[in-house]
């Protein structure tokens, strides 16, 4: 399996030397862009350093080279840009691209997830004209120097602040030709049918699952991961399906700090009036990686403990005492947790920190020691690869996504078979047959997982103990 590290290669001209034109990113910085990007190669085109910050310049490395991306930097530490996957070709143009973004991330802040910013009207990405990259909102080389136009709400929305801290004399422009590496594999490296059928089949497998021990009526699956990732959009996803339509009951956004502050126990209904579905979704604050900040780790074990009951408020600096006001203290079977799901965001796999991934293991230790098996789900896998964006079918064709399994595999020391790609919904209004099913077969094996749970729980006791 090729490497998903970004590689850079650089072209000299005849008057410049290979070690004058390099890119100014550091290894950490190229994962952060390549968490946009996806598994490319980059090219360096033209670096303003050393060819000079004239436009003509620019066109003259830049036009009709296809997909590029536009890199800035300023004293603020800010690195900032946009992509096309069209060409320059200066035609005076307003070019639509639907694949279009503009972006920005802090190059001190290796673990912050880049900022990403759609065009407002895919049919107007960029200007494309004689001037530096024109992106309406931005524009780069400004003047033939070093200097940038910010006008927010023009072809892109976005807030000044977090784009560029209003800092808009550059240090350094560079622009990359950008070639996809991932493609589609001939083979899928998952086999799954795509049809309604196989939803239908799906949906009657949870609906008449059945725990396998007497007094236990519900699988209760916990999900833990970082802020934002979509814990509650998961669970607004699987209650969508059985509804017939898009809903959102669990509170769910983009917030930087969890939007969820208390333990929730999600029972979904099989359609409006129908009974409750044999599991019940847990969710819980947001994993921080600072101390006193997100989800305390001796509240995880009160959780698995069946301690922690509904709507419990969780206090980060203080976890979850006996003594404390609403702790089960003889919790059974039926209020512990059955299986474990990490959810994480396909786009920042190789941009968490090593210490975020010391506080999952340190979890993973804990939830081991307990017997409890463990899932992980891979969300918003159509934004990680440009080929699943335009079909979400194509997931387990994508060499992308499979490197990026490959990679939370061995960070987490978890089988690639207990990966599982999935797509929320989170901007449709309308049931999609591919999401439903990605995440269908999701809940079919954490329901599996689970009864691996209640094997082990009764393995060697009197049959007559089960159902």
């Amino acid at each position: 399996m090729a490497s998903t590290h970004v590689r850079f290669i650089t072209k000299n001209s005849l008057q410049q030397t290979m070690s004058a034109v390099r890119s100014t990113l550091s290894r950490a910085q190229e994962k952060q862009l390549s968490a946009l990007l996806g598994h490319v190669k980059l090219s360096l085109l033209y670096k303003a350093s050393v060819h000079g910050y004239a436009n003509a310049t620019f066109h003259a490395k830049c036009d009709r080279q296809g997909p590029t991306v536009v890199v800035a930097y300023n004293k603020k530490g800010l690195i900032f840009g946009a992509y096309t996957n069209k060409d320059y070709a200066q035609s005076g143009a307003q070019i639509a691209d639907d694949q279009a973004f503009l972006f920005s991330f802090n190059s001190q802040n290796h673990g912050q997830s880049p900022l990403r910013i759609q065009p407002k009207l895919p049919q107007q990405a960029f200007l494309d004209g004689n001037t530096g990259p024109n992106f309406g909102a931005l524009l780069f080389l400004n003047g033939n120097a070093a200097a940038v136009v910010s006008t927010p709400g023009s072809l892109y929305n976005f807030e000044a602040a977090e784009m560029h801290g209003g800092d808009l004399v550059l240090t350094e422009c560079e622009v990359y030709r950008v070639e996809d590496l991932g493609g589609l594999l001939e083979k899928p490296w998952r086999n799954i049918l795509w049809s309604s059928e196989k939803t239908k089949d799906l949906m009657k497998f949870v609906e008449n699952y059945r725990p396998m021990v007497n007094g236990v009526r519900q699988a209760r699956i916990l999900l833990i991961g970082p802020v934002g990732v979509g814990k509650s959009s998961f669970f607004n996803s699987i209650n969508s399906i059985f509804r017939g339509h898009v809903t959102s009951q669990a509170i769910a956004g983009t917030a930087a700090r969890s939007l969820t502050t208390q333990f929730r126990s999600y029972h979904i209904k099989a359609g409006r009036e129908g009974k409750p579905l044999p599991f019940v979704l847990c969710d819980t604050m947001g994993l921080e990686e600072a101390t006193g900040e997100g989800l305390h780790l001796d509240d995880i074990t009160s959780i698995l403990r069946g301690h922690v009951v509904d709507r419990h408020q969780f206090n980060p600096l203080v976890p979850l005492q006996p003594d404390s006001l609403g702790y089960r203290k003889h919790p059974a079977l039926g209020d512990m947790i059955h299986c474990v799901v990490y959810v994480l965001d396909s786009c920042k796999v190789n941009i968490l920190t090593p210490k975020f991934y010391e506080k999952l293991g340190e979890i993973r230790r804990k939830v081991n020691l307990m017997g409890v098996p463990q899932l992980v789900l891979m969300t918003k896998v159509d934004e990680a690869c440009q080929h699943v964006r335009r079909d979400l079918k194509q997931v387990y064709h994508s060499h992308y996504v499979e490197s990026k399994v490959e990679d939370l595999g061995r960070l987490l020391g978890i089988p690639m078979a207990c990966i599982i790609p999935v797509k929320n919904y989170s901007q449709e209004l309308e049931l999609d047959q591919s999401s439903d099913i990605l995440l269908l077969s999701a809940v079919q094996q954490m329901l599996r997982f689970a009864d691996n749970y209640f094997d082990d729980i009764y393995l060697g006791e009197d049959e007559g103990s089960r159902e």
